[in-house]
């Protein structure tokens, strides 16, 4: 693609324009073709934007949505701030995606009211792709836009999981299992062993059942499906789990001896060449799929090269035109009854 434009939600997670600005600057670096536009304080913006760049432009935002503010009163009260503004320039298609990292419940909210789902889709899902401990990867949604949801969501989950399969990793027939506590037939919410019944007699998906919690980075599927509350819940204890094992200061740290040391230098190598592929700083963002245009969710807490993770994920998304995808392939996938 020739040229590519995202708006930043410059203000956004804990750290603001401190993390947003530098990362913002290395993917310029790294993609000659991509312009960005930070939306935020330009006075606070400018402290870490010392010279100005050729393709990033700044847009003055008013205001800030709070991350623990209710998302019903962050949206009537959305008008001017930062993640706001930055939906609407992907909304006047000044922008070609978003990218925050504020409250979820705000973005989720805002990118509905401003940019519409796709026809067909209920409600949009925030999807990760997380790379397995084969060395593979496994698109899993939804990771906490909607607490609750239905069968009829979870089967709409799963086919939007399985064109980004297909479409941005190349999985041919790319296999679905939904997220349970057991793999027999009787396990489960209700809504999880009615979705797992449409999924088996819909011949577009390979559906192989249920996958239980201690199965996530196994490799044993390339889609996962769950609801928001169980899937983002998953998701962070894993990332905790992982970082822990990941960090050297945690292994050993009373023991100052030569010894120790060494057995705390080997273990951490032993570590990284094991599980540094599954560092989340290198998968930091999260789609809202379903909607008409792209928008992309970062932890709060991102560092500069985990937001950076985040914009890369944005470029992906646009490069393989996904909310285009996913609505061509609707109309041969759901029944008549479940399209909108």
């Amino acid at each position: 693609m020739d040229n590519l434009t995202i708006a930043l939600d410059a203000m956004s997670g804990d750290f603001g324009p401190r993390v947003i600005v530098p990362a913002a600057l290395q993917a310029l670096d790294l993609h000659r073709n991509l312009h960005l536009i930070l939306v935020g304080s330009s006075a606070e913006i400018s402290i870490f934007l010392p010279n100005k760049h050729p393709r990033l432009t700044v847009i003055k935002s008013s205001s800030v949505i709070p991350n623990d503010m209710k998302p019903s009163l962050a949206i009537r009260r959305s008008q001017g701030s930062s993640m706001r503004m930055a939906l609407e320039l992907v909304n006047s298609k000044e922008a070609q995606a978003c990218v925050s990292a504020g409250n979820t419940g705000a973005l989720m909210g805002l990118s509905k009211l401003l940019l519409h789902s796709i026809s067909g889709i209920k409600r949009p899902a925030l999807v990760a792709t997380l790379p397995t401990i084969k060395d593979g990867n496994t698109v899993i949604l939804d990771l906490g836009a909607n607490i609750e949801s239905d069968s009829e969501m979870l089967v709409q989950f799963a086919i939007m999981g399985s064109i980004l399969a297909n479409t941005v990793l190349n999985i041919v027939n790319p296999r679905v299992a939904l997220l349970n506590i057991g793999k027999e037939d009787i396990k489960g919410l209700e809504r999880i062993r009615v979705a797992a019944n449409k999924l088996k007699t819909n011949h577009y998906f390979n559906f192989v059942g249920y996958l239980e919690g201690d199965e996530l980075l196994s490799g044993k599927t390339d889609v996962l499906v769950c609801d928001g509350f169980t899937g983002n819940v998953t998701l962070k204890t894993v990332e905790g789990l992982i970082k822990i094992f990941l960090s050297s200061n945690q292994l050993m740290t009373k023991n100052k001896s030569i010894f120790a040391r060494l057995t705390r230098y080997w273990m951490q190598k032993k570590m990284m060449n094991y599980f540094g592929h599954l560092d989340p700083n290198h998968y930091n963002g999260a789609c809202l799929l379903g909607l008409q245009s792209i928008v992309i969710k970062s932890h709060g807490a991102a560092s500069q090269s985990s937001f950076l993770a985040a914009i890369e994920h944005a470029i992906l998304a646009i490069e393989n035109n996904l909310p285009e995808r996913i609505a061509s392939s609707l109309s041969s996938i759901l029944p008549k009854s479940e399209k909108n």
